[in-house]
């Protein structure tokens, strides 16, 4: 299991791209009360506050989408690090929670959990691959020493 923290003792790595490959643009109607787009027409949803923030929940909401672009993400890093020393992931799976809360500063933050499944892996295999994932993935490069992201390999 690894796990990030608001301190991170690492050195300072910069992730920022050198060269941008692709750009992804989506835009926002109405805010959590509304709709979101893609550019390309691929995205069409329609967005609403879920129950435990005071909203009816007849949509999908930001954190929802989070979780998926995270998750898929996060599974293609692991599957290409697999794919490097030569593991068939076949049958892998990461599933994220993300949660919202109130910040110490009026705002608001996120805690990111991520449940990867290597079924066919020791454990001690699973753990590195894991780990080199976490490195190599563009949303735990985003978010490291942002918020909490805890992953529990199982």
């Amino acid at each position: 299991m690894t796990e990030d923290t608001a301190v991170d003792t690492r050195p300072t790595v910069d992730t920022r791209p050198t060269k941008i490959m692709y750009v992804a643009e989506a835009t926002a109607h109405g805010g959590r009360d509304g709709y979101v787009t893609s550019q390309d027409g691929q995205i069409e949803l329609k967005v609403a506050m879920p129950p435990e923030l005071g909203g009816h929940g007849n949509g999908t909401n930001p954190e929802q989408l989070f979780a998926a672009g995270y998750s898929s993400c996060f599974h293609n890093s692991l599957i290409l690090v697999g794919n490097r020393e030569g593991y068939d992931l076949t049958g892998s799976t990461v599933a994220a929670k993300v949660g919202i809360g109130p910040n110490r500063h009026r705002g608001y933050g996120l805690a990111v959990a991520l449940s990867v499944s290597l079924p066919v892996l020791d454990a001690d295999v699973a753990a590195r691959l894991v780990d080199a994932a976490h490195e190599v993935c563009p949303y735990s490069n985003a978010t490291r020493g942002n918020i909490d992201v805890t992953i529990l390999l199982g």
